[in-house]
């Protein structure tokens, strides 16, 4: 009995506080260098959506490729406002293009 009591207890505090941490999470700001080299860092290929405006991602052999691979790269609707590139520690290159919405 003691050990449900415990158990109910624990899985309340728990709950209470994920809830507390997804309600007070705090929205950095990065610059798309910022995002491009964490990609490179952790070999992670993902938006981090701290940019509040349309971003494309890509990854190629060479910058001009990985910047080629980014989303929307080839859409002429879109104005460029920050592209940025870092090679990862696979020799992969890691881009992220933002544009202005």
């Amino acid at each position: 009995m003691r050990r449900i009591a415990l158990f109910l207890a624990l899985a309340v505090t728990c709950g209470a506080a994920q809830a507390e941490r997804y309600y007070s999470r705090t929205v950095v700001r990065t610059s798309a260098q910022d995002d491009a080299n964490e990609m490179a860092r952790t070999g992670c290929f993902r938006h981090r959506g701290t940019c509040g405006c349309r971003e494309g991602i890509g990854m190629g052999s060479t910058p001009a490729q990985a910047l080629d691979n980014c989303c929307y790269s080839r859409d002429s609707r879109y104005v460029v406002r920050e592209r940025a590139v870092a090679r990862g520690a696979n020799g992969r290159w890691y881009a992220v293009t933002r544009y202005s919405n």
